[in-house]
């Protein structure tokens, strides 16, 4: 086995140097991945929106067949509440499902903070 010969100070410097580049890649690691859970929670917000306009559908259409059934009792009745229910329950899916998506802790960087948690492992070992 080949003995490092480089002086105390070079070793200092080049672990220095090291921790440096570490520390400048985990930080990249975080913005890359808060940017994808900012991205997945841009999309979930259009999610809402599109369900929140289905569900605005929906009670239009409920609404319009309340006003048909008012007027009068025939088969246009019967098709507004079929396509009020199905438009109304597609929105609530919708943001339903979204809404599950958007909370604190699946906002949080998961992969960075195990990756820093291994790279201070790492820095314990080694100085050890």
């Amino acid at each position: 086995m080949d003995a490092d010969t480089r002086s105390i100070p070079e070793l200092v410097s080049t672990l220095t140097g090291d921790l440096a580049d570490l520390v400048r890649k985990e930080s990249e690691l975080v913005r890359t991945e808060v940017s994808e859970k900012l991205s997945q929670t841009a999309k979930a917000g259009q999610q809402i929106g599109v369900g929140g306009a289905l569900l605005m559908g929906g009670f239009l259409v409920l609404l319009q067949a309340l006003v048909l059934a008012l007027s009068k009792v025939m088969d246009p009745l019967w098709a507004s509440l079929v396509v009020g229910l199905v438009v109304g329950l597609l929105g609530f899916s919708l943001i339903r499902s979204a809404a599950r998506k958007i909370t604190p802790a699946g906002l949080a960087p998961e992969r960075s903070a195990r990756q820093f948690q291994k790279d201070a492992q790492l820095v314990k070992e080694q100085v050890q």
